[in-house]
């Protein structure tokens, strides 16, 4: 079933990928492309989305995540 560890992780930073898109959403609606924030909240989510997937695939690699269920 997996570390709970691994499984708050992967919670956390879907909720931080999440709470990231909103931010620049916001940022796009509020400063009408007149601000870097939308690029910077962005950038922030791609920089979580690859920590995500590397998390993943080091927990998969190292045994933490299971590759089937049978």
């Amino acid at each position: 079933s997996g570390a709970p560890c691994v499984k708050i992780f992967v919670i956390l930073a879907f909720v931080a990928i999440l709470a990231s898109l909103g931010s620049a959403l916001f940022f796009l609606v509020t400063d009408r492309g007149q601000s870097k924030r939308t690029v910077k909240a962005l950038a922030w989510r791609v920089g979580l989305s690859l920590t995500l997937f590397l998390t993943l695939m080091a927990g998969y690699y190292l045994g933490l995540i299971p590759g089937k269920i049978s």
